[in-house]
């Protein structure tokens, strides 16, 4: 294995160590790096050769969770086009990702409204690039201004980072009820946007 490769997976190690150390009970910012270097195997003065500080490897855990969540609804999209409802499996897709990676569901919610600035402008930047991704597909599908698929697409993000919330703290017998509660919701709102003269595929 060359430097670089071992390097890679060195860091990768410490990104792993510190999402599997986040909890209901642990938030990122009561992490230590102490902790971190020891879940991932290495001395703690080690772990400066990957990140400055904590706060680098927090918007590194940030960026992380977003791309995560972006290329897991990419492959929502792709499931769509061989069958089923462009909403249900979406959040189906959604759903299975934030019960099986809660604590990387959990950091973005967390810091989204967070006490650090930098934090919150990160998180706000990878929602932002769900949204534009979501505008993009809605313009295509369903023929419309730009203004009106990103105002839907907002709006759709909006219910369904609440149903993520919601499905963090519930029972797992709650989950059905949590995703078709869903969406129904976003159904009513395709159908709404669809009165502004387009043809929605629900």
């Amino acid at each position: 294995m060359s430097r670089a490769e071992q390097k890679e997976r060195t860091r990768r190690a410490i990104i792993n160590a510190a999402f599997s150390q986040l909890s209901a009970d642990k938030s990122f910012a009561s992490l230590s790096l102490r902790e971190v270097a020891r879940e991932a195997g290495i001395a703690p003065t080690s772990f400066y050769r990957h990140f400055a500080d904590m706060d680098e490897l927090g918007l590194t855990l940030v960026d992380e969770a977003g791309l995560m969540l972006r290329q897991l609804m990419r492959q929502a999209r792709q499931r769509i086009e061989k069958n089923g409802s462009v909403i249900r499996t979406s959040i189906e897709t959604f759903m299975e990702f934030v019960t099986g990676n809660s604590n990387v569901f959990r950091l973005l919610l967390r810091e989204r409204s967070g006490t650090s600035a930098a934090f919150r402008s990160a998180v706000a930047r990878e929602i932002q690039h769900f949204v534009a991704e979501l505008a993009e597909y809605l313009r295509k599908e369903t023929i419309c201004p730009d203004e009106l698929a990103r105002a839907q697409a907002e709006a759709m993000v909006i219910l369904v980072f609440h149903t993520g919330a919601d499905a963090l703290d519930a029972p797992p017998e709650q989950y059905s009820y949590l995703t078709s509660r869903t969406i129904t919701q976003l159904r009513w709102l395709a159908h709404g946007a669809a009165g502004y003269g387009r043809k929605a595929k629900v």
